[in-house]
């Protein structure tokens, strides 16, 4: 009470007011102060006040996206889901199936519920026959209030992994979630399984219609891919069906994450009533994401495009496939990986063991920032006359320009911007 009566005062002091003026001064103040600092409180008030409104306007959305494909029994509904690869599953399965129907697909990452509305309510028209929707999921029951919008014919799961575990729990719990898509798919409807994945493989049972699991790896599968092989022009691979027929894909895409991306969405086009030939020539057609495990040429050389910042994982994934070609020199310029905290330093390392197993020549920027990568090098005992290190990119251009030969493959990983130069 105290404090509260001495305030006033103080400003009334500080500003110069007499205590009659003072008076009248005093609403204003005590407004001010209710409207400054309360103001965190009020906008939590606001917010809790709207939510059943926000609810309100979201249910109504929901019921006419449930209207728009209720009103369309001919429609075949796909919902893909998976911790990683549903919208490049997405965009080849709508590239495969444009050879026979008329296709939407949700735009980007439209993989929410509100995302998926939207798709339904405003681009879904008379004329489409078939409606392919990512569902992503941060929470334990994503999932089915997805499928109670849009119940999916085909279900399509591409894989569990280790995201989102802050929100779900282990990757069992992951697992579940995922798997949900196929419990809730349709009664009768099909399933299509990432059998390399064990998690995946295991949503078998849950199905109630047919299966099609496909693999890369040699697993049980309706769908498999085998004598991968990569050359200037990209990947070439041989897929084989449940009856034993086989075609050859080629295909701009490289990797073998991409590879089975692709299987999905023969396994789809299969399902659907497309034949191998027919998928095959929509496979051809698909471009590769700008940056990521890009095919190019320059010239006398081939650029594989690594640059989109690179990860453990899809690090050694690209130094494996520069070292599948054959045609020239397999080199690869890189600072190594950025941003991994504490175990920088190692990652980098076991990476630089992993270029001194695949590559000819390593082109490195920055002698700070790839020490990890010298010395995995070293460790495996790569010549040290094929390792040349660069204060900046524009250093290892300069120098590339000068060495390349005709057939050379070049590996551009991981982005390298101004931040790298060391002069």
């Amino acid at each position: 009470a105290g404090v509260l009566t001495a305030l006033p005062a103080a400003a009334g002091a500080a500003l110069g007011l007499a205590d009659g003026r003072l008076q009248g001064f005093l609403p204003y103040l005590l407004g001010w102060l209710l409207a400054d600092f309360g103001a965190p409180l009020w906008t939590l008030k606001a917010g809790w006040l709207m939510k059943p409104v926000e609810r309100r306007i979201q249910e109504g959305y929901k019921r006419r996206a449930r209207a728009a494909l209720a009103a369309r029994p001919d429609l075949t509904v796909i919902g893909i889901t998976g911790s990683y690869g549903k919208t490049s599953v997405k965009f080849i399965i709508a590239e495969i199936l444009k050879q026979r129907f008329n296709v939407l697909a949700s735009p980007a990452s439209y993989n929410t519920p509100m995302g998926i509305c939207i798709v339904l309510n405003q681009q879904l028209q008379p004329e489409h026959q078939v409606v392919i929707l990512e569902m992503g999921a941060r929470y334990r029951g994503d999932i089915a209030e997805l499928c109670a919008i849009a119940q999916p014919d085909i279900g399509v799961v591409t894989s569990v992994g280790v995201a989102h575990l802050e929100t779900m729990g282990p990757i069992e719990s992951i697992a579940e979630e995922k798997g949900s898509l196929i419990r809730l798919t349709k009664p009768g409807g099909a399933a299509v399984l990432n059998a390399d994945n064990p998690y995946v493989a295991a949503m078998v049972g849950q199905a109630s219609g047919p299966v099609w699991r496909v693999s890369v790896e040699g697993a049980a599968a309706e769908v498999s891919a085998s004598g991968i092989r990569y050359d200037a022009e990209g990947a070439a691979f041989t897929v084989r069906d449940a009856e034993g027929h086989a075609q050859e894909f080629r295909t701009r895409l490289l990797g073998r994450h991409n590879i089975l991306n692709i299987l999905l969405g023969v396994a789809v086009g299969l399902h659907l009533g497309l034949r191998l030939r027919q998928i095959a020539h929509a496979v051809a057609r698909i471009e590769p994401i700008e940056h990521r495990l890009q095919l190019r040429h320059d010239g006398r050389a081939t650029i594989i495009d690594d640059a989109f910042n690179s990860n453990p994982v899809g690090a050694r994934n690209a130094v494996e496939i520069l070292g599948q070609f054959t045609s020239g020199r397999r080199i690869i310029v890189t600072p190594g990986m950025v941003e991994l905290g504490e175990r920088q330093y190692e990652e980098n390392r076991i990476l630089g063991e992993h270029i001194a197993d695949h590559v000819d020549l390593a082109v490195l920027i920055g002698e700070k920032q790839t020490k990890p990568l010298q010395d995995g090098l070293a460790a495996r005992g790569f010549p040290p006359e094929k390792t040349r290190i660069f204060n900046s990119f524009f250093d290892a251009q300069a120098f590339l320009r000068a060495e390349l030969r005709e057939g050379d493959v070049v590996l551009y990983e991981n982005d390298l911007p101004d931040q790298y130069n060391e002069a």
